[in-house]
């Protein structure tokens, strides 16, 4: 069974930037051997996908609404993927959280990001 553990969220002015990790473990989970994405859950609101990164990093992929803003990479090395955030906007506004791709029934608690002057 794999957890994971979010970190680096914050409160930031628009225009800003924030570093977010992800840090996976499991006694059966082989990091290495997954995508890893990124979601994310604004108040009221349904989760969203927000990127995603192939097992070694060499892809990845955005949502629209960061694409160009946000970097996701991984380190193997270290279990952990990570989201550098910029130019964020107040309705960048959401609780983050990683997952394995295609998403799997395990959840961190997530790490808040707050948006506002």
């Amino acid at each position: 069974q794999v957890q994971f553990v979010e970190s680096g969220g914050g409160l930031v002015q628009p225009g800003g930037s924030l570093r977010l990790s992800c840090a996976a473990s499991g006694v059966t989970f082989i990091f290495r051997g997954y995508a890893m994405s990124w979601y994310r859950q604004a108040p009221e609101k349904e989760r969203e996908w927000v990127a995603t990164i192939s097992e070694l990093g060499v892809g990845t992929n955005y949502a629209d609404s960061v694409k160009g803003r946000f970097t996701i990479s991984r380190d193997n090395s270290k279990n952990t993927v990570y989201l550098q955030m910029s130019s964020l906007r107040p309705e960048d506004t959401a609780v983050y959280y990683c997952n394995i791709h295609p998403v799997g029934a395990n959840w961190g608690q997530g790490t808040q990001v707050t948006v506002s002057s």
